[in-house]
């Protein structure tokens, strides 16, 4: 009777069971490592950048054909043209390994929000791709380039924004949740990274593109898209990117050059950035607060200085803090006179500090912003010079 009871368990658990009945095989699919938006006129134009594992493997690989193969295909509705692809590819597009998602400037321009809906409604799309803009091209463009050192674009694309970040502090990583926060926010805005196609774009589809010790076809960031609500109104500058990113709390490590007290320049390498935004509301009047706390060493000297003397010490201290100040504050005047969007949080600032004031002026907010008095103090410290005190021209001249 026990052996019959097993028997009836086991026979009743594999009809309840349903094992691998959604599998696709690998050789099924098309694996999607960058996808790409633009507008036209009867709807949208997506890229998808498929990757060829044949040429991919170190042992399969033939150097013959390209590392990824680029789909174009158009429909009224962004999933229609990705459907559409299939006409092209032998095999359906899969997008759980989709590492980068590439706006064109025209769709950025006119706005995201078709595009966002359908990447967050997915279930086969994951959250942790980066979302860039295409800077004064389409999408098709920036992902038809081929790269050198990285096979596959994609991969260049997403690793140069993380370097980028981590150690110049002109870009931004953003998924496709921290963007969706910031355009369900009715005060606040998102900014986005935005990279260019340098060089002849039709040079950049040709496999020789990989060939030359001078690529002729390169891609690079160059600033930050500023977007009111879902859509591009501007770019910020290299410079003015990196302040943002300074007094947003996203400055890593980078490199400031300041003058030397009579002539030649002194290289500094940012260790630290600690941004502090405080706010408060007086009498219906909002104010902001930035404390920048920064750490540094000196990293190159091109002048006639002695690093021993707790003066110069004193003087890089000073300049660099005062060059950082500077460009914070032409960073902010371009974000509050030109664009007039608040992408770099006060509102949620002020919210935070004092709700029930905020209440009030809240819906003021737009027209409140581009007046707001924001002060910004940076305070530097200095804390190593290298392996010598005296600089190379210094020594020079002894």
């Amino acid at each position: 009777m026990k052996k019959v009871l097993t028997f009836m368990l086991l026979t009743l658990l594999t009809l309840v069971l349903s094992g691998c009945w959604s599998k696709r095989e690998l050789n099924e699919l098309a694996i999607v490592v960058a996808f790409g938006v633009d507008k036209v006129d009867d709807g949208y134009e997506v890229s998808v950048q498929v990757v060829d594992p044949g040429e991919i493997s170190s042992k399969r690989a033939t150097g013959v054909r390209a590392p990824v193969v680029t789909y174009h295909a158009q429909g009224k509705t962004i999933f229609e043209a990705i459907r559409r692809t299939t006409t092209l590819s032998p095999r359906k597009a899969y997008f759980s390994h989709l590492q980068v998602v590439v706006f064109g400037e025209k769709v950025a321009s006119e706005g995201i929000e078709s595009t966002i809906d359908f990447l967050a409604r997915d279930h086969e799309i994951r959250n942790d791709f980066n979302v860039i803009v295409a800077n004064q091209t389409t999408a098709k463009e920036v992902l038809n380039v081929l790269t050198p050192i990285e096979k596959v674009p994609a991969q260049k694309i997403a690793s140069s924004i993380q370097n980028s970040e981590k150690s110049w502090g002109s870009t931004l990583s953003v998924n496709i949740d921290e963007l969706l926060n910031k355009l369900r926010s009715k005060e606040q805005s998102p900014v986005l990274s935005v990279i260019d196609v340098i060089g002849n774009q039709k040079l950049g589809i040709d496999q020789t593109n990989v060939e030359r010790i001078q690529t002729p076809v390169i891609l690079k960031y160059t600033g930050l898209a500023v977007f009111k609500q879902d859509k591009l109104i501007g770019v910020l500058t290299e410079d003015e990117s990196k302040s943002y990113n300074y007094l947003n709390n996203n400055i890593k490590n980078t490199i400031e050059v300041i003058s030397c007290p009579k002539e030649g320049e002194l290289s500094t390498e940012i260790l630290k950035s600690k941004a502090k935004v405080k706010g408060k509301i007086e009498n219906g009047i909002p104010k902001i607060n930035i404390h920048i706390d920064v750490e540094q060493n000196v990293a190159e000297v091109d002048c006639n200085i002695n690093l021993a003397e707790k003066e110069t010490i004193q003087m890089i201290n000073e300049k660099t803090s005062q060059l950082i100040k500077d460009k914070a504050e032409q960073a902010l005047h371009t974000i509050q006179q030109t664009y007039k969007v608040d992408n770099l949080g006060f509102s949620e600032v002020l919210h935070r500090e004092n709700p029930k004031e905020w209440k009030k002026i809240k819906d003021e907010w737009t027209t409140l912003f581009p007046e707001l008095e924001v002060k910004v103090e940076v305070k530097v410290r200095t804390l190593g010079v290298g392996t010598t005190n005296d600089s190379i021209s210094n020594k020079s001249e002894e």
